[in-house]
């Protein structure tokens, strides 16, 4: 894997790129499944179309020996992944790029880069897997001497392992599959996964609170942090190590979330487990989208507690081609380390049914201390499901080249809100995509359930007009994030704020608690040089 390169513009390795023959059977599905007009395959960007600024400031010799302003770094450190992002990546607007990218090889580096760049006027931008899609990482620089991006890659380690307390203190810059490799060594997993698992870094999930793998109880990397680490412009900050406390405000709140905005996540202990021996899945079939959401709630309510509760739509399983029979399909999984999980998911599917659920290919229990199962898991819906949830993004890439308008957006609001939010953006950003680009198609699923709410996740594709891609996105962006405020929902449950939901993250949060944030601001960093423009 060492010997992969990672794309300049867009999502996941060169290599991955979807070629010619494969964007051809995209368009052909697209415009055959939702009737896009004929769409265009245009030519992938190489590093010698893009439009670079030259650098506005020099490598100081004091960062010479992991900083620099080489083409090609400085170019994959301009942009996250966001729909934005990979129009403007395709079309080889790097405007935007840092000046020096610097990759810090302990916490006495980063102390050294944000030292230089306070005396200096530049600003740091913190990078961890480059998979932001709200901007959280795209700095022009305005009333800076420069911007540097600093890449934690190199910080990746796997410091301590905790067996008896069953927590581990992690490095920020170390990605979903370098954890899980360390941690092999001692049978434990962090079991956090989001859908930038591949990519993104344990310091990025803290920094913009990122929701996990699991539906209900461990959804956000929150659930399983003891303390964090951080270099700020006025001093470390570390919080202290506890299972829990009482004592006032916790202090890991202003760390958890703070999107680089007060300092530089260096690392953290988290709870991680072994593997789970014990599991069982099944997928129910719903004719009516309401009967499905009705069944949701009760399942959450009874508190089963799911690790899998995901509620696909008829849109987004024939998206996923899961299924083409305009089936609502609820994913259900159970797991524990401790005991069988079977009379759990048989429970969860007898509320299904009492909502007029079915399960065609009936359930599959597993007992992985003897590698026995019921069935395999690469047939099963849930199985496909996890395989197409992972390999989306590389689909987002080939659906920008082709003049696709693709994005998505997610949010939480109470079991009683949703069915008025749910109809409201079906009617409002559906109706901005046909008045934008002439059709539209959006999808919805749960990616987590609570006892009192879901926090459903659209998927939206629109053919654009090459060219105007940005302008007409804006529009139906804006549809969506008001809708979302006029219906109580949150503007993000796991997106993060960036500078994407700025706006309406002011509008959802009290004033006094940003009063409070800017005062941390102030706090930590005086002169404002940290990620200036993300979430505050």
């Amino acid at each position: 894997m060492s010997g992969r390169r990672r794309s300049f513009w867009a999502w996941g390795y060169e290599d991955k790129l979807p070629d010619d023959e494969e964007r051809q059977e995209l368009a052909d599905r697209i415009e055959g499944m939702l009737g896009f007009p004929e769409r265009p395959i245009m030519e992938y960007p190489t590093l010698d179309d893009i439009e670079l600024p030259d650098p506005r400031i020099e490598v100081p010799d004091e960062l010479a020996a992991f900083a620099t302003t080489d083409r090609r770094t400085r170019a994959s450190h301009t942009y996250g992944k966001g729909y934005r992002d990979l129009v403007r990546g395709f079309h080889g607007d790097f405007s935007a790029a840092p000046d020096i990218v610097a990759t810090p090889r302990n916490e006495a580096d980063v102390e050294a880069v944000i030292e230089w760049a306070t005396e200096q006027t530049v600003a740091v931008v913190p990078f961890g897997g480059g998979t932001s899609v709200v901007a959280g990482i795209q700095c022009d620089g305005d009333g800076y001497a420069g911007v540097i991006s600093l890449d934690m890659g190199e910080m990746d380690a796997v410091l301590e392992v905790d067996e008896h307390s069953r927590s581990a203190r992690i490095q920020a810059g170390a990605t979903g599959p370098e954890i899980q490799e360390q941690l092999a060594d001692h049978d434990l997993q962090l079991r956090h996964y989001p859908q930038s698992y591949e990519f993104s870094t344990f310091g990025g999930w803290v920094a913009t609170r990122a929701g996990g793998h699991f539906a209900t109880r461990y959804t956000h990397i929150d659930d399983f942090i003891e303390s964090v680490r951080a270099v700020t412009p006025a001093g470390a900050l570390e919080t202290r190590r506890l299972p829990a406390s009482g004592a006032g405000p916790d202090p890991n709140r202003f760390l958890l979330g703070s999107e680089g905005a007060f300092g530089v996540i260096t690392d953290g202990w988290t709870r991680v487990q072994p593997r789970p021996p014990h599991r069982a899945r099944a997928t129910m079939h719903f004719d009516d989208y309401w009967d499905a959401v009705e069944a949701t709630k009760d399942i959450v309510q009874a508190r089963l507690y799911p690790a899998n509760c995901r509620l696909l739509d008829a849109n987004e399983a024939m998206l996923n081609e899961l299924a083409f029979d305009g089936s609502h399909l609820l994913v259900l999984g159970f797991e524990s380390t401790d005991h069988p999980v079977g009379d759990d998911l048989d429970r969860a599917m007898e509320i299904a049914r009492k909502h007029g659920g079915s399960c065609p290919d009936g359930p599959t229990v597993e007992d992985r201390r003897t590698g026995g199962t019921d069935g395999d898991r690469g047939d099963s819906a849930e199985g496909s499901w996890r395989d197409s949830f992972f390999e989306a993004p590389y689909m987002f890439n080939a659906l920008v080249s082709m003049g696709v308008l693709v994005d998505t957006f997610e949010t939480a609001v109470t079991w009683e809100q949703f069915p008025d939010l749910h109809e409201a953006l079906q009617e409002n950003v559906v109706g901005a995509m046909q008045d934008e680009c002439g059709a539209g198609f959006l999808s919805c699923r749960f990616t987590h359930v609570y006892g009192d709410g879901p926090a459903p996740y659209y998927t939206l594709l629109a053919p654009a007009d090459v060219g105007e891609e940005l302008d007409q996105w804006r529009t139906i962006k804006q549809a969506a994030s008001d809708t979302l405020m006029e219906h109580g929902a949150t503007i993000t449950h796991h997106h993060a704020v960036g500078r994407v939901h700025r706006e309406h993250y002011h509008e959802e949060a009290p004033d006094a608690y940003l009063d409070a944030l800017r005062s941390m601001k102030r706090t930590l960093d005086p002169d404002e040089i940290m990620n200036p423009g993300a979430l505050l």
